[in-house]
């Protein structure tokens, strides 16, 4: 009987150099933590002829103007009576080139607990143009009352959201008290737009 010795270092090297290999592949893996502020950084408040502006545009394939006409009206006049709502209403109603306006003013709530309630008042237009298989909508005339028991301060979008006014330098980040703004403005035209998205799916 022949016998074959067969190294068994060469196994244990292999399996150590994977192992090694493998380790160093680890240490090179760097966890990059998600920034919160990300999306509402610098770009996320359009100015349009130095004003703020945010627009949209929703396609929406077989359906007429008249048809988006009526559904994005009975949106915006449901808007208004949330309970969120302080003086909103429906201020244009052009049944000619189907288009509509509404004007907000609104509770915006940054905390709420059992102790204290921090909100301003948020103002700001609605606007809708539309025609067979889409809607245009815009958001703008944003302003805004803060602290009005205590020390009302009042700001306007362009002055208070924009990226000079409520991002650091370095973009990586929000400002405190412009940034809360920002934020919640932001937040609240996507839940908006959002809404009208699914309305005309």
């Amino acid at each position: 009987m022949l016998l074959v010795s067969i190294p068994m270092t060469s196994f244990a090297q292999n399996t150590w150099e994977k192992q090694e290999v493998k380790k160093e592949e680890a240490a090179k893996v760097v966890v990059v933590k998600p920034n919160p502020d990300e999306k509402y950084l610098q770009g996320a408040v359009p100015v349009v002829d130095g004003k703020v502006v945010f627009s949209k545009s929703f396609e929406a394939p077989g359906k007429t103007a008249f048809e988006l006409y009526n559904i994005i009206g009975k949106f915006l006049q449901d808007e208004t009576r949330e309970p969120n709502q302080i003086n909103s209403q429906i201020v244009k109603a052009d049944t000619t080139d189907y288009e509509l306006g509404a004007s907000y003013e609104e509770w915006l709530v940054f905390k709420s607990n059992a102790i204290s309630l921090d909100r301003t008042r948020l103002y700001y237009v609605l606007k809708a143009a539309c025609q067979d298989g889409k809607v245009t909508m815009e958001m703008s005339h944003i302003k805004y009352l803060y602290e009005e028991m205590r020390n009302p301060q009042r700001y306007k979008a362009e002055e208070w959201i924009v990226d000079k006014e409520a991002v650091n330098k370095k973009n990586t980040k929000l400002l405190p008290l412009s940034g809360k703004f920002r934020r919640k403005t932001i937040d609240r035209k996507d839940y908006l737009f959002n809404k009208i998205e699914d309305l005309l799916k």
